[in-house]
């Protein structure tokens, strides 16, 4: 579904992708890891359009998205849910959400797709007329994801989904990401607790200072005396 191949990016004068290669497969999800400056959350924006590629190349099904805007991306079936949730807190949680569908025109099927992210996330049905502001953290990261959703993506890029949140709720965002593999969407994931994403990932990669590492299966990874040792506590 989506190919990585010798990807350069960066900011301004300053280089922060190497060469990065990588792969999703339709159906899987693959975890990003990586310490702080790794270069995970650029690749994100990499694929999304929000940084230019320098050098190397991206495509989607087949599609090379060098060039191309954010938006197009998204009419493609690419929605990214950044780091730090990005809603928008004067706006009420529908309104939000209404957002997330801003390209599309089937009216009948947006309701449905409201209807369906808050089965997923029922804290959003029961506070639809709500100001988004007003939410804790954890709440606001499951309209962040829900948001993302309401564009009917085939590739979903995530970042950082549990960061910052309690136990409780990070066990609720992970069984959501599990449930939205399950029920069809594809997705990339970059995030910090690696111990449980690479419980519910297929396959990763561990990226140090722009450049890809080490890439194998979830479970071998979760083995990998590198990883437990960098990321895993042992």
């Amino acid at each position: 579904m989506l190919k990585l191949e010798e990807v350069e990016a960066g900011y301004g004068r300053t280089s922060c992708l190497h060469g990065i290669s990588l792969e999703v497969r339709e159906g899987e999800i693959v975890v990003l890891l990586g310490a702080n400056g790794a270069g995970k959350t650029t690749t994100l924006m990499t694929i999304s359009g929000l940084v230019a590629i320098r050098g190397g190349a991206v495509t989607f099904q087949g599609t090379t998205l060098s060039g191309m805007a954010a938006a197009e991306l998204v009419g493609l079936g690419i929605s990214h849910v950044p780091e730090g949730r990005r809603i928008l807190p004067r706006l009420t949680i529908q309104e939000n959400l209404e957002l997330g569908a801003y390209l599309r025109r089937d009216r009948a099927a947006i309701r449905l797709d409201l209807a369906r992210v808050c089965e997923l996330f029922p804290i959003l049905a029961e506070r639809r007329r709500q100001l988004a502001g007003t939410l804790s953290g954890g709440e606001q990261q499951m309209l962040a994801i829900a948001r993302g959703l309401m564009a009917r993506p085939k590739l979903l890029l995530l970042d950082e989904p549990s960061l910052g949140l309690a136990p409780k709720l990070v066990s609720a965002i992970f069984d959501a990401i599990k449930r939205m593999n399950e029920e069809g969407i594809t997705l990339l994931l970059v995030e910090q607790n690696a111990y449980r994403s690479l419980q519910i990932a297929h396959r990763g990669y561990v990226l140090e200072t722009g450049r890809v590492v080490l890439a194998d299966t979830a479970a071998r990874l979760a083995q990998n005396p590198r990883v437990k040792a960098a990321y895993l506590g042992g």
